[in-house]
């Protein structure tokens, strides 16, 4: 097997010894965490101040540095909230467990029923039918899918995840979900009535723009799927080594890792993908060097299958260009709900 260089962070930040940095690790169960803590604190002071800066005077000045530093902020509090739900955070003043997400509801736009959506449900039914962000009954290199994809989630998940979660007896995840939803919601109605501009800019346009970005990430992440064995996380996700957008979001390319084992810990990723790598290899696992999952959609849903087969990493047995083509296209096409039901899910 061909020697693989991983160029993607294996260590937290070391932040040294100080007073500060000793509090802060003394709230936490894990003391890695501590890079969170501090973003938090980055976040809520810049974003506070940036939308301070829009109620104050929209302009196309004031648009364009909040637009910079909302898409610079964005990515890492995205993955920062994505690890803290699936690993104990804060071991002191647990109510910040609660208010941490809902800050970032307020001041990003992100959903406030992020962690039921995606540990209360897709988690548990892992990409198959019953996943409402599930891939597998679309077409995924067909850009008429993916509107139908985002169009069901965008204007139906507030219904149909509540539904999921008390039909599955996860009642205080569905009125949790429900009720942050409905929050957020009331509160850009208000903000529109106030100001149109200013509640668009500030509260509409990223409720909007994260859960279409989301979801477009969730696509790339599971876009090549085996028929077979759809229910396999070797095969129903794939990930992304030495990208750039590992550095800025904890690792999130490496997401086989991930859902194999939901609540490792991101600077463990590089390190779990190495000692992987002959079980990728046997079960053919998809791998992209150089790409995020967004670049993976994107390429898809323009149909640059070329340019992903030259990103993608032999593991095992070297395929030529157009063999990895052909590989591409046979893992998009859509898996009917028989054909899921007859492949026996694996983990």
């Amino acid at each position: 097997m061909a020697e693989l260089t991983i160029t993607d962070p294996m260590t937290a930040p070391d932040f040294g010894r100080g007073k500060v940095q000793q509090f802060i690790e003394s709230l936490l169960w894990d003391s890695r965490d501590s890079v969170f803590v501090r973003l938090t604190v980055k976040a809520v002071l810049v974003m506070g101040a940036a939308q301070a800066l829009i109620w104050w005077q929209l302009n196309w000045a004031t648009l364009a540095v909040y637009l910079a530093l909302y898409v610079w902020l964005l990515p890492p509090c995205i993955l920062m909230l994505h690890n803290t739900m699936h690993r104990p955070f804060f071991k002191r003043r647990k109510l910040l467990n609660r208010v941490h997400p809902y800050l970032f509801t307020l001041l990003l736009g992100i959903p406030g029923g992020y962690m039921e959506h995606h540990v209360g449900m897709h988690h548990v039914e892992n990409n198959l039918e019953d996943d409402l962000s599930g891939t597998l009954r679309y077409q995924r290199d067909n850009p008429l899918h993916f509107l139908a994809y985002f169009t069901r989630f965008f204007f139906l998940s507030f219904v149909e995840l509540p539904n999921y979660l008390v039909k599955h007896k996860r009642t205080s995840m569905a009125v949790r979900a429900m009720s942050i939803e409905a929050l957020h919601v009331g509160l850009i109605t208000l903000a529109m009535f106030v100001d149109w501009k200013k509640g668009l800019v500030s509260l509409l346009g990223p409720y909007v723009f994260v859960r279409f970005m989301m979801m477009l990430g969730n696509w790339g992440q599971h876009a090549f799927l085996d028929p077979t064995q759809p229910g396999n996380s070797l095969v129903n996700s794939i990930t992304c080594i030495n990208s750039p957008y590992n550095h800025k979001a904890f690792n999130d390319g490496y997401h086989i890792g991930h859902h194999v084992k939901m609540n490792r810990h991101w600077t463990e990723m590089p390190g779990d993908f190495l000692a992987s790598r002959e079980t990728y290899a046997k079960i053919d696992a998809v791998v992209f060097e150089g790409l995020d999952f967004f670049l993976v959609s994107v390429l898809l849903l323009t149909h640059q299958h070329r340019f992903l087969a030259k990103k993608m990493v032999d593991l095992g047995k070297p395929r030529s260009i157009e063999e990895r083509v052909a590989f591409i296209k046979s893992r998009v096409a859509p898996i009917l709900r028989d054909e899921a039901a007859r492949a026996a899910p694996a983990a």
